[in-house]
């Protein structure tokens, strides 16, 4: 989760220089952004099991906030090869997993 995380907030940070100009920070939009992405991340009920989000079947995103995400992802993925190698790798490895494996969840007596 913790690379899940580093990825999104590396990818936001290529989408906003590009897109807004900013340099060493993050304007006030897409600070927005990444701490919904954060907040997301955390409560995701797959945790270390997860897939990316495109190949998962419960979508925790708001659509408005789920659109903006894809834009940035759109925008910043092929850039991720150059900027962020590793990361890069990693999403990508990740995203063969097709089925979460749910890792929290509550044992019932029967």
């Amino acid at each position: 989760m913790k690379r899940e995380t580093e990825t999104a907030e590396a990818m936001i940070h290529i989408y906003c220089r590009g897109q807004h100009g900013t340099h060493g920070g993050l304007c006030a939009d897409c600070r927005e952004l990444s701490k919904y992405v954060k907040k997301r991340l955390d409560k995701c009920p797959f945790q270390e099991g997860k897939t990316t989000c495109a190949n998962c079947k419960v979508h925790c995103y708001n659509p408005a906030m789920r659109e903006n995400i894809r834009e940035v992802m759109r925008y910043a993925g092929p850039r991720m090869i150059y900027r962020h190698p590793s990361l890069a790798l990693f999403h990508f490895l990740e995203g063969f997993k097709k089925e979460p494996i749910r890792t929290n969840q509550k044992k019932t007596n029967p």
